[in-house]
């Protein structure tokens, strides 16, 4: 057995040695072109492969490249002789590289070189198909068969194909593994959330299915709904069954902070960049980077800041207040709002490219009377959790269960909560019974209908509603408005402002001066 093929056989067989590590693709890949290159006396190899994302050649592993170098072997697929190569699916070989106008040398490592050096490339095939092109460099006598070398490298092409096919088969099991554990997931949320999302109604059901389909993507998220409906734990339950669940989960109500410090608190600040900015400051989209940002009620987000998200969502780039370094993060928005931004965008209130921007998904969270079929097992879930708190079991009759499932709940499951956890605290005995149930829930025996029941009248009105049943049970007293709906007190005099409840207001705080510091 002459000399080269015993250099052949001692190669194959520490090829072979290297199989167990075939999982670490570019790793694996990158010791055979060591072992080429140490038994062979192969100067310089690379192996590239076709990144099926941008359709472009890029090395994938390389011996004798430094990491500049590597990063510089970009290739379209009918450019230089990488791309021949990959195009013909046949070998290539370059005598000389100085004499060969195809030769690009992209990697920019060969231009202190004194010599001749020979290239040489073979396709890598798998199932007929090339998937990337093996390279290497030589320093040849003019006694050296190119033959001998490229039916050797061949063989090696042949084993490498291999690798790239087991590659390929374990990105689809990991992917498979990924979607069988985002399932299992969103049913072990399911248990630890069920104060939203208990029971089988159809529009429940609905958003389960679009809460799975979104969550492992990257797109942008508009959560719609009234107020009290769970926006804020569905962008949650998104956030946590999606691949940023170990990343932040930024929350910010657009509404809650002052105009003049939104953009800062948002975007950070530089030192210097208004009185007492003493020290920079990174903003919310920095903190959530690599994870989520929750932007609720976003529909009352000034014109100037609208402006500069319209800026991040499409470029994910921004400027810290009073900066000019550009800042780029990683980060996936989900927003909300109880307001209908189509008539916002007709008013002129928001603007229109923005909400396209943001409206890529959106999901509409049911209200408590579109699921009225959930509300007892809602009601059986919040007195689990304070019977907890509380330490006693408390259960609704039949009358009062009946009343409840009636009534049309316009602070939705935020009411709910709030008043399960009143009567656990007010009612005696185990049982809540029709005459436990606060009078404001009841007209002549009968539930308050806050809502046509045909399910007709805007977004609009139905809140306006919401927002003077609230007022009337407080005897006009803001704050303690609020405080049922769960909005801030901004938030209440933006709503009285929305809906032109002034005159009603003054007048009621004309009568009982002092009221609303009570």
């Amino acid at each position: 057995m002459n000399t080269v093929c015993q250099l052949e056989l001692k190669v194959l067989y520490e090829i072979s040695q290297i199989i167990g590590q075939a999982l670490e693709l570019d790793q694996t890949i990158g010791e055979i072109l060591r072992i080429l290159s140490e038994t062979m006396e192969m100067k310089r190899a690379t192996v590239t492969l076709l990144d099926e994302e941008t359709s472009l050649l890029t090395i994938r592993a390389s011996h004798g490249l430094s990491s500049e170098e590597k990063k510089r072997g970009v290739y379209k697929l009918d450019e230089g002789v990488t791309g021949r190569i990959f195009q013909t699916g046949k070998p290539f070989v370059v005598p000389d590289i100085a004499k060969e106008p195809l030769f690009l040398d992209r990697t920019q490592s060969r231009r202190l070189e004194r010599g001749r050096i020979a290239f040489l490339g073979v396709p890598i095939l798998l199932k007929g198909q090339t998937v990337g092109v093996l390279t290497v460099d030589r320093i040849f006598g003019d006694d050296v068969s190119f033959e001998e070398d490229v039916r050797f490298l061949s063989i090696v092409t042949a084993l490498i194909s291999q690798f790239v096919q087991l590659g390929k088969l374990v990105r689809a099991r990991e992917e498979n593994l990924r979607r069988e554990n985002l399932s299992l997931r969103f049913k072990l949320s399911k248990s630890y959330h069920r104060f939203f999302i208990v029971g089988q109604s159809q529009p429940m059901t609905r958003v389960h299915q679009m809460i799975e389909k979104v969550a492992p993507t990257r797109a942008t998220v508009l959560l719609l709904g009234e107020s009290g409906t769970g926006k804020t734990l569905t962008a949650r339950m998104i956030h946590e069954l999606s691949d940023r669940a170990k990343y932040p989960f930024i929350k910010v109500n657009c509404a809650a902070i002052p105009e003049n410090l939104l953009e800062s608190e948002l975007f950070g600040y530089e030192k210097g960049a208004f009185t007492g900015a003493a020290a920079p400051k990174p903003g919310r989209f920095e903190e959530a980077d690599k994870g989520t940002i929750f932007l609720d009620e976003i529909g009352e987000l000034p014109g100037g800041i609208q402006s500069k998200l319209l800026r991040f969502l499409q470029e994910r780039e921004f400027e810290r207040l009073g900066g000019i370094k550009t800042r780029k993060v990683d980060v996936r928005i989900i927003a909300a709002t109880n307001r209908d931004l189509a008539e916002a965008v007709t008013l002129g209130e928001f603007r229109e490219d923005l909400f396209y921007r943001l409206n890529v998904f959106p999901v509409l969270v049911p209200s408590l009377r579109e699921r009225r079929e959930d509300i007892p097992a809602l009601l059986n879930h919040f007195l689990d959790k304070l019977s907890r708190e509380y330490g006693r079991r408390l259960s609704f009759s039949p009358r009062a269960l009946d009343a409840l499932v009636k009534y049309d709940w316009p602070g939705n499951v935020r009411e709910m909560e709030n008043l399960v956890e009143r009567l656990s605290i007010m009612v005696e005995d185990e049982r809540i019974d029709l005459g436990d149930i606060p009078p404001y829930f009841f007209t002549a025996g009968k539930p308050v209908a806050h809502a046509p029941q045909d399910g007709q009248g805007s977004l609009k009105d139905m809140e306006k509603r919401e927002v003077v049943g609230a007022l009337e049970r407080h005897n006009w007293v803001q704050s303690r408005a609020a405080r049922e709906l769960g909005l801030t007190l901004r938030q209440m005099g933006y709503r009285i402002k929305k809906f032109g409840l002034e005159r009603m207001v003054n007048e009621r705080k004309g009568r009982e001066p002092g009221l609303e510091m009570n």
